[in-house]
Formats: structure tokens, sequence, C-alpha cells
């Protein structure tokens, strides 16, 4: 038998660890619960439990693709009629992430022990959030677990797509203005010098345009060390003001009300919201819990707020329409869509129209936004980079034309 180190807590939260002598890493981790310890880590002994080798982009995270290609076999392996913890050793042996296979067999011991599927996965937030638990334990409660977890991977694959939509419209442009500013510091810096020390040799007073141009070189040079501790100092200020209640408030409502990112941002949250919650009533969850659990996962205090509001309206046996409305966040034909649902009794419903008529809104934005910006971003460089040389190609036509005349 071989020689394991292990990691545990106890039923009171008391962190313990040893060593044992086993068969394999579950006999160890079955002895341990029998003896009151919920097992963490279990290694070989002499391999360590902290000498892993965590590549960049190798095994280091549980993706969303990670969680949607599990939650669609589990289902159909749930459908099938295949027992949970089977369903859940064979996809805990087919990891070929090392840090969602131990998750995974994690999940598998703790179901083992007793836990509901739902407790077992809460246990590991960082894959599994509460929007993924709370379904899960409406699944297993209602006996259609199977059913959830499509549900739940359709949800994923639609948000990631939300999300990849998002990261595309803010991409292209961060990347045209950070090549600019590089182009345009590597011309001041080293660029700008060569011919500043071209044109003292004129003796002749440069041009205005050229004239600025070297100062703001000048300026670079002497306090480049000075701005990027100027920019270092903002962004962490920034980061430290956006970390308070006030300043995160002020910072996330100025965010919505920019002319076209804020335009943006606001159909993804409309979006999200709508998905999210749409999925979680037509799942089961209550919807004051679902409304608790969107809040949270919004990421912008302003929309955070709003949903609070609905909570509290529905809390109070008002409508969720109203709140939305006051709100100002939310478009009001969406306000008047949800209250139609509401008196309805198919707020799911409307709820997940909605979401998919400003999935297309949020595809239309996107391409708009790449469309207006192309022409302004190369109308940057042009004006930046351009106005560079010509400023310093001044003097040079003004001496040619003293010479020819």
């Amino acid at each position: 038998m071989a020689k394991f180190a292990w990691e545990g807590k106890t039923r009171s939260g008391q962190a313990q660890k040893g060593e044992m002598e086993a068969p394999n890493e579950a006999a160890v981790g079955a002895a341990l619960r029998r003896q009151g310890v919920m097992p963490g880590k279990i290694k070989e002994a002499g391999k360590g439990l902290d000498m892993e080798i965590k590549l960049p982009g190798f095994g280091g995270k549980v993706t969303t693709k990670d969680l949607v290609v599990f939650t669609r076999q589990f289902a159909t392996m749930i459908d099938a009629g295949l027992p949970l913890v089977q369903c859940l050793d064979i996809l805990g042996r087919q990891q070929d992430k090392k840090i969602f296979k131990d998750m995974l067999v994690q999940v598998k011991e703790s179901v083992e022990s007793g836990s509901t599927f739902a407790d077992a996965l809460k246990k590991h937030p960082k894959a599994f959030d509460n929007l993924f638990v709370n379904l899960v334990a409406a699944g297993e409660v209602g006996g259609i677990l199977d059913t959830i977890l499509n549900r739940l991977a359709a949800y994923l694959e639609k948000a990631q797509k939300l999300k990849k939509k998002v990261k595309s419209a803010m991409t292209y442009p961060a990347t045209i203005v950070g090549i600019a500013l590089v182009v345009i510091s590597v011309i001041l810096i080293f660029v700008i010098p060569a011919f500043e020390k071209m044109f003292a040799d004129f003796g002749s007073a440069l041009p205005m345009p050229t004239q600025v141009v070297i100062n703001i070189s000048n300026f670079v040079q002497n306090y480049i060390l000075a701005i990027i501790v100027g920019v270092i100092v903002l962004i962490f200020i920034l980061k430290k003001t956006y970390a308070t209640e006030k300043g995160r408030d002020f910072i996330d409502d100025k965010i919505l009300k920019l002319p076209i990112f804020g335009i943006l941002l606001r159909k993804v949250a409309v979006a999200k919201f709508t998905r999210t919650l749409g999925t979680m009533i037509s799942s089961g969850v209550p919807i004051l819990d679902g409304l608790e659990i969107v809040a949270k996962t919004a990421g912008n205090r302003t929309i955070e707020k709003a949903i609070y509001k609905v909570k509290q309206s529905i809390s109070e046996g008002k409508t969720i329409a109203e709140p939305l409305e006051k709100s100002g966040v939310f478009p009001p034909m969406v306000c008047q869509m949800i209250a139609v649902g509401e008196q309805s009794g198919s707020i799911d419903t409307m709820l997940n129209k909605i979401a998919d008529f400003y999935d297309d809104e949020v595809d239309d934005a996107v391409g708009n936004l790449t469309a207006m910006m192309e022409p302004m971003l190369m109308l940057f460089l042009g004006t930046t980079v351009g106005g560079l040389v010509i400023a310093m190609y001044l003097p040079i036509f003004k001496l040619a034309g003293a010479m020819g005349g």
C-alpha cells in the first residue's frame, strides 16, 4: 500500500493534515469521512500537496466552455438513466484539465457521503456560481435535473456569446489606440530629437508647429518616468475609488451615460438581466431568490440597485415593471413587455423573448460601433502621426523655398 499525505477540515471547520497508508486516494477519502474529516487535498507522500507547476493557459481555470460541455454531457447521462455518482465518476475521469478533474472527484465524494448535488457544487464557487447551484437545486427538488441542466447549458452558451460580442467591441478600439500611443511615443522620444539636432544647424527660427512638437518631445523625454508613475498612480486611485461605495456608484452611473459605449452596455445589461431571471423562473427558482442572484451578478452598481428595488417591490406585494421603469436604466418597451408578462402569468416566457430581442440588438450595436469607430480611429491616427510628420518637415520646406527664391 502507498502512503498518502492529506489535508482536510473537521465538521467544526478546523483544518487538519496528516499521512495515511491506503490502496488509493479514494480509500483515504473514505477513511477520513468515517473519522468526521472532510478531505481537501490528497496526494501520494513525497510528491507534495502544492508542488504542481501551472503553465499559463494550461489547466489554471475552469472556463465557461468547460462548464457548457460538462453540463451538456451530464444532462445526456442523467436523461439516459445513469446514476448521479456514476455520471460524476465518468465525467471526472475523462477531464483533461486537472483542476476541473479534481473538483469533480470532490463533488462525487461529497454526494457519496450524503450531500445533495447542489450542496456539493456549492463548495466550489470558483467554477459553479450561485446561479448554477440554485438551478441544480431546483432541478433536484422538482425531479427534472436533466431538463434544468440542458436549460443551464443553453443559458451559459448564450451568456458566453454575449460576453464575446462585448469583448470584440472593446478590443478593437483599445488595440488601435494602444498602437497609436506606442507609435507616437517612439516618434517623440527617438525621431524628433534627431530632427531637432538637424534644425539647430539651420540657424533660423522654426515654424510654430515644429517648435510645439519639439517642446512636447523635450517634455516627454525629461519627464517620461514621471508620466509613467503618474499613469500608474491614476489607475491605482481609480481602483481605490471604485472599491468604495460612493466611488463605484458614481463611476458605474457615468459609464452607463457614455455616448457610445453606454448605450451598448445598457443593452447588454437588459439582455443579461432578462435571460438570467427568465431562466431561473422557468426552472422553478423562487422569484425573490432569482432577483437576489441576478442583482449580485449584474456587474454594475446602478443596475444592481434597480434590481434590488424590484425585489423590495415584489416582497411588498407590488409588480416588477413599476420599479424597473422608475430606475431609468431599463427602456420603456422592456418594462411594458414585463408588465404584460406579469398580467398574463407568463413572465418567464416574456423575459426570454426580451432577451432574444436584445441579443440581436447587441449584435447590431456592436456592428454599428465597429463601423463608426473605424473611420474615427483612422482619422485620429492620420491627424496625430501625420501632423507630427508635417510639423517636422515644415522647416525643410521653408529652407527649400528660401534656396529656390
